[in-house]
């Protein structure tokens, strides 16, 4: 039997999202968790997906740009997606990439606030 995953604010993990339909992320790829593991009753964590950085998404203000290094273990320049913001179950959690700091987690949320107007 394979353990449940604990994935904690802040950290990067390999997420499974298929099924999904285009133009949803799609396929294993990195995504950084948002909620705190104390939010919620179900078994579940809001995720923002992390995809290959494009010079375009620094015009768009739901996309954080993200550098690698060696602490959140990205192998390449990247840019978390907040505009596809997703709660997810903790079965689609694969392995636990890096983390991120507290300042680029919390822009990611600020990204998301203003996603939904806030």
């Amino acid at each position: 039997m394979t353990p449940i995953p604990t994935p904690q604010r802040g950290e990067i993990w390999w997420v499974d999202f298929d099924p999904s339909i285009p133009p949803e992320q799609q396929k294993v790829r990195p995504a950084v968790v948002m909620s705190d593991r104390t939010t919620g009753r179900l078994s579940l964590r809001i995720v923002v997906p992390i995809t290959g950085w494009l010079p375009i998404f620094a015009s768009y203000d739901w996309f954080v740009h993200l550098d690698p290094t060696a602490e959140n273990g990205l192998t390449k320049e990247s840019g978390a997606d907040a505009f596809q913001v997703k709660s997810l179950s903790l079965d689609r959690f694969r392995s636990r990439l890096g983390i991120l700091t507290p300042t680029e987690t919390e822009d990611i949320a600020i990204a998301i606030a203003n996603c939904v107007g806030a």
